[in-house]
């Protein structure tokens, strides 16, 4: 019995290094927003009112809620888990070793700093908990810790992976959400990409040779947009149910992000600069749910709402009389916002092979 264990772990580790490719890295050092924060806003307790800290968030992976915002692990979390390295600890832990990685992503951050918002007259719409230029400075004060001299971090954090975002959602989101129309918010859009384009120069200029660079997701396929703008119009929808006014404003982003790393690609031949397609993936998985092992893709697993989407502000997961679907691993979106583990597991996986990413991680 104990010999078949050895050849089944064996046969586990062995696939693991045939999905990345020999791509070997010494850390993972992650950036962004809700979609990757592995608990920075939680490390001096949960913030009152904050419902991902409640079950059942964590239940597929954790047991329990890690104020992640998904059933389970998040992308960063699969690609440490595939570059054999710890999940990622969120960078605000005091006493933390960050050797192997750390995360500066939180919940709520945005791109752009406060000020930005407050010359739109919408600071209201935003959290702000720690925007790109902020997580920069949190990770400069821990690399001392991390590699000392700055010649040894040039040298050690040329064999790290940085992912940067995706970082965007919640600029449009507080636009959006605020008195913005999409196409008002589109016109951000330029000032935005070529914020995310400095924060690859500043970690460049740190030694960061590995970056990859997210787009933002299709949110009109998301319950959350579909539930506070859907229409009376069938024209405002695509053939598969998502808004398209909402997808043109991600897809606009993606298109200046990509025009921008393809350039920051012919400045900087000696780094690595790979562009992650969010976007195409999801959308995707929405326009096929049944091949990537879903059974619905525009309704929320988690949640209290009902109706066509689940979802409803005053009861969204998390919150009294909120339950999650049977089997999460069957569902596209966890709670309306954001992903279940299975979803995020598969764009991991798209991410590395290069499917979703160019070019790919595991090249």
């Amino acid at each position: 019995m104990a010999a078949a264990r050895l050849v089944v772990a064996f046969l586990a580790v062995s696939s693991g290094f045939l999905a990345v490719s020999g791509q070997k890295f010494n850390a993972i050092f992650s950036f962004g927003d809700s979609m990757s924060d592995t608990g920075n806003l939680c490390v001096n307790g949960p913030p009152a009112g904050l419902t991902l800290t409640q079950p059942p968030y964590g239940e597929t992976f954790f047991g329990r809620a890690t104020c992640r915002c998904s059933d389970g692990r998040l992308v960063v979390d699969f690609l440490a888990e595939k570059y054999g390295l710890p999940l990622l600890k969120p960078s605000k832990q005091g006493g933390s070793d960050f050797k192997k990685g750390a995360n500066m992503a939180i919940i709520g951050a945005t791109t752009m700093d406060s000020g930005f918002f407050q010359s739109l007259g919408i600071a209201d719409k935003i959290w702000n908990n720690g925007p790109l230029n902020t997580q920069i400075q949190w990770f400069k004060q821990l690399m001392p810790s991390i590699c000392g001299s700055t010649q040894a971090c040039k040298s050690y954090l040329s064999k790290s992976l940085f992912v940067l975002g995706e970082f965007g959602g919640n600029d449009y989101n507080a636009m959006t959400f605020g008195s913005y129309s999409p196409e008002q918010a589109s016109g951000q859009s330029a000032t935005i990409v070529d914020a995310i384009g400095s924060g690859v120069e500043q970690l460049i200029a740190l030694g960061a040779a590995n970056v990859v660079v997210p787009g933002v997701l299709p949110v009109g396929c998301f319950p959350i947009y579909l539930t506070l703008y859907q229409t009376s119009n069938a024209g405002d929808y695509d053939q598969y149910g998502c808004l398209r006014r909402f997808n043109a404003l991600s897809a606009r982003h993606n298109q200046l992000l990509q025009s921008k790393v393809t350039s920051l690609q012919g400045q900087y031949p000696g780094a690595r600069i790979m562009y992650a397609d969010f976007y195409s993936h999801v959308y995707d998985m929405v326009r096929s749910p049944g091949s990537y092992g879903f059974s619905t893709n525009l309704r929320a697993c988690c949640g209290a709402g009902g109706g066509k989407y689940n979802y409803q502000n005053g009861a969204r997961c998390g919150m009294a009389g909120a339950s999650a679907c049977g089997n999460p691993a069957a569902s596209l979106s966890w709670d309306g916002i954001h992903l279940t583990e299975a979803a995020y597991k598969k764009i991991a996986d798209g991410w590395v092979s290069g499917a979703y990413c160019h070019p790919a991680i595991g090249a």
